[in-house]
This record gives structure tokens, sequence and C-alpha cells, in this order.
């Protein structure tokens, strides 16, 4: 069951980017989807709270603290920047770099944390970089510059994410940590977001899904509550129930499948696919994360160090 649950959280993530792309085109800002997602998540995992764990509410002033960290650095700036990495990189690409969290990560715990790691992990990072030489062709500058930065922010602060997260599922209910991090993540975006300049007839017009759909036309509320409850909520849910089962480098392993899912509906839906040498490029780069996950050494680690993790994405 637990791989089950990692390969449905990873089939939404990677379905979801494309999702993404199509409301981002539409109209809606990063920050403004951003804001979406992180309320009706806060929403959510907050109904289901009362109804099934209403302990999930209590937090100590440590545990506030922790989660204001997580939900600001983990959440709110890692679903922007990988947001406006969708509107100018294509979704698989994007992802991709995203995911190159796992072998910093991996790197960190070993430099600063002195985790035992396998030597396998220098293999891992040479993976990643050629891989990632090969899909960027570098040497024909076909990316967007800015985009590549976004990406790689998102990077980093999923990195963060995973290095706070991936503690503390024994001792806080993973849905509190979904409500807790979602609910700092809005309140930070709040002022900032522009969530006012949406007119609530904005969300009725009908757009084009884009791509090979182009000929679909649905409301743009459809897509947006798509993005809340199936790209966020749900596979956020799936992966914290697989975490439940798996260990963490089990988990990350089955999540890293996320890339292929994403390439692979974005190729279906929008028509983004990849020339030869970058599917090479690519297969190397997640030949490369999932070596690194399977670098680190599965130890029980403290649980009152962090929280949970996302078993990777968005």
């Amino acid at each position: 069951m637990g791989y089950l649950y990692a390969l449905i959280a990873a089939l939404l993530f990677g379905a979801n980017g494309s999702v993404t792309k199509v409301v981002l085109e539409a109209g809606l800002t990063p920050t403004q989807v951003t804001q979406f997602r992180t309320v009706g998540t806060t929403i959510i995992a907050g109904i289901v709270l009362l109804i099934i764990d209403r302990r999930g509410f209590r937090m100590t002033r440590r545990q506030l603290v922790m989660m204001l960290i997580l939900g600001v650095l983990g959440v709110a700036l890692l679903q922007a920047s990988y947001a406006v990495a969708l509107q100018l990189l294509p979704v698989g690409i994007a992802l991709l770099l995203e995911y190159t969290a796992v072998l910093f990560v991996a790197v960190i715990a070993f430099v600063f944390f002195k985790e035992q790691v396998r030597a396998r992990l220098w293999i891992a990072i040479a993976c990643v970089l050629v891989g990632l030489t090969i899909v960027a062709e570098i040497w024909s500058s076909s990316l967007n510059g800015f985009g590549v930065i976004m990406a790689m922010i998102a990077a980093l602060t999923l990195t963060l994410y995973f290095l706070v997260g991936e503690r503390q599922v024994s001792s806080i209910s993973p849905l509190a940590v979904a409500f807790w991090t979602n609910v700092f993540a809005a309140a930070f975006w709040l002022p900032l977001s522009g969530w006012w300049n949406v007119q609530p007839a904005m969300l009725t017009t009908t757009v084009s899904l884009g791509g090979n759909l182009a000929a679909v036309h649905l409301p743009l509320l459809v897509p947006v509550l798509w993005n809340i409850v199936l790209g966020s909520f749900l596979p956020f849910l799936f992966s914290f129930l697989a975490l439940k089962h798996l260990t963490v480098t089990a988990t990350g392993i089955v999540a890293s499948s996320e890339v292929i899912f994403a390439f692979l509906v974005a190729w279906l839906w929008l028509g983004e696919g990849l020339n030869a040498i970058q599917i090479l490029g690519a297969v190397i780069v997640l030949a490369g994360i999932i070596l690194a996950q399977t670098a680190r050494a599965n130890k029980v680690l403290d649980p009152d160090l962090a929280f949970t993790a996302k078993g990777v994405t968005l």
C-alpha cells in the first residue's frame, strides 16, 4: 500500500504541472495560483482535521515556529518559484531541475550533518550534472535563463522542505502539518499575491486547455479547483500516507517517477516533447536522483528536529 500511495502522489503531482501551466496562461499570476493552492489546502485540511483529529490544532510555540519556517520557505516560496519556472520552461524540465533537491539533501546531510552516505553519492552528482547539461543543451542555450534560476530556487526551497520535513512524521499528524504549513504559506502571500485583482467573473470565463486539447474549453474555475484538490491536497495526503508505510528513501525513489509522469502528461497534453538527446539527459538525471536517494543511510532521526516531508512535488 505504501508504494501504491507514493505512486498515486507522484502521478497527481506530475500531472499538475500541465494543469498549472494552463491556469497561468489563462491570466493568473504565479503568486495568485500559489495563494489559491495554499488557501484551498488549508480549508480542506482544516475541515478534515476538525472531523477526525482535533488534536492537530494544538501546537507548542516551538512547533509553530518550525511550521512558520516550513510554511514560508518550504511551501510558499517553493510553489511560487516553481510556478514562475513553469511559465518560462517546459513542464518536465522545470520539474527535473526542481528535483535536484534530492541530490542537495544528500550532500548537505553528508557535509553539515555528518550523516553516513554511500560512495554512490558521488556517482549520483556526476549523473545529475552531466544529465542536466544535456537536457538544457547548454551548447545552444535553448532554455530561458530566468526560468532555470527560478527552477533552481524551487530546488533549494524543496531541499529545505526535505531537511526540515522528513524527521517528524511519527510525532505529528501529517494532516496537521499540511494544515499549519499552508496556513502560514497563505498568510505570507495574502498581502503580496494580488488576489484582490482576480474578479469572480474571471473564474467563470471559459479557457482552452491548450496543446492537443486546445478544442476543449472549460471555466477557469475547473483547472483552479483541480490545482487545489488533485494537485495539492490529495497528492500531499497520499505522500504522507506513503511515509507511514515506507522509509523516506523508498518513498523518495518512487516519488522520482513524478518527473516521468510530468514529461509524459506534458507531451500527450501540451505537446512539449524532448528530442532524443534531451531524453537521454533526462534518464541520466533521473538515475542520479535515484542513486542519491539510495546513498543516504536509512536511520531513525530525532523526531524533535523537524517536521514531515512531501515525499516529494508540487
